[in-house]
Formats: C-alpha cells, sequence, structure tokens
C-alpha cells in the first residue's frame, strides 16, 4: 500500500533529479529508479544519502529502528542466504551499490551523517527529496533547513516520513510543524495519514 502510495507522488511530479535522505537496503531507491527510468530513460539523477553502517554525528535523541539492529527476513531461505551465506549487512555501501548497479551511471551514493554532509552536496537542480533519515527533532530540522536554503521557490516537493498518525514518529512531526510556523510559505499537505508532503 504504502509503495503505491509513494510511487503515485511520483507519477505526479515526474521528478528527474531526486534526492533520497535514509536509503537504508535500497529498496525505495531501487523502486525510485524504475520508475524515473521507465518515464525519463537515461535522462535522470539519483542521489541517495545513508550513514550505510558509519556512525550517527548526533547521538542525541536520535532515533534507530529496531529491524536495523536484528536484520531479519520472513522467507527463511533469504534470511540463511544473506546472514549465513553471504554475511551481507544489506544498509552496506556495497549491498546497496549492488542493487542499483543496473543504474551505476544515473546514481550517487554518499555515506555520511546529513548534519555534516548535506550542506556539502550540489542541490540546486534537485526537484524531489523523499526524507526519511535521521527521525531526531534536530536532524529532520537540521534537514529540512538546509534544503530550504539551497531549494526554496524552485517548487521542490519534499516527502516526509512518518509525520501522520499511520507511521507517527512525535520528533518528525514536530520538527515539520515547527519548520511550517518559521517558514510560512512552504505548503504542507497531509498524504494517507503518513506523509508530510512540503512545497517549497
Amino acid at each position: 500500500k504504502w509503495g503505491n502510495i509513494y510511487l503515485e507522488q511520483l507519477n505526479k511530479y515526474k521528478p528527474k533529479n531526486f534526492l533520497e535522505i535514509g536509503v537504508f537496503c535500497g529498496v525505495t531507491a531501487r523502486n525510485t529508479c524504475d520508475y524515473l527510468s521507465q518515464i525519463h530513460g537515461n535522462q535522470f539523477r539519483y542521489i541517495g544519502v545513508d550513514l550505510f553502517g558509519r556512525t550517527q554525528i548526533n547521538q542525541k535523541d536520535e532515533i534507530e529502528p529496531d529491524f536495523l539492529k536484528n536484520q531479519k527476513f520472513s522467507n527463511p531461505l533469504k534470511n540463511i542466504y544473506y546472514n549465513l551465506i553471504l554475511r551481507e549487512n544489506l544498509n552496506s555501501l556495497k549491498s546497496v551499490q549492488k542493487l542499483l548497479k543496473k543504474y551505476s551511471n544515473n546514481i550517487k551514493l554518499i555515506a555520511g551523517d546529513t548534519n555534516s554532509v548535506l550542506k556539502e552536496i550540489n542541490l540546486k537542480d534537485i526537484d524531489f527529496v523523499f526524507l526519511d533519515g535521521g527521525h531526531s527533532y534536530y536532524t529532520v530540522m537540521n534537514d529540512l533547513k538546509t534544503l530550504y536554503a539551497s531549494l526554496k521557490g524552485k517548487n521542490t516537493v519534499i516527502l516526509c516520513d512518518d509525520y501522520g498518525e499511520s507511521s507517527f514518529i512525535k520528533e518528525v512531526n514536530s520538527a515539520v510543524n515547527d519548520f511550517i510556523k518559521e517558514e510560512k510559505e512552504v505548503k504542507l499537505e497531509l498524504i494517507e495519514n503518513r506523509f508530510a508532503e512540503l512545497i517549497f
């Protein structure tokens, strides 16, 4: 359900220069690249930022989902293959690069904490952001402010996960609400009681 709703937003805006913050195992990244390839051929760009196993700079109030700590699969054969045979961390840079190999000419994966690396990325052409990285108030607010400084006035869409009741995280919700209070020209729409859609 949520994957389809996410793809509906991509279909609505048809972005060509995409930024994902919080790549995790790369499943959303692969689905995004598959979709962008269908509508734009080879004329799209995807940037993905994640810790990829590195340490978060801002540890205070950061929220690490349980599934990051204990990689389990409902399919027991996958569990044996990835955890016992390959001994591969699906959140590693190497693993995500392998998953996105088909699009190696279109993608750039950046390992690091957005509290420091986001401001070093050239964001000026980004027209869609999926924000699902660090979930502390501090990190979400920092990400939004950094994105806004580079993208305001360009009709960039930010789809922020875990805002509404369907996957509510208080820190995410509070950061988005406070950001909207500060930047009154930013439009917010709640999508399916889960995603906050912000348009700069």
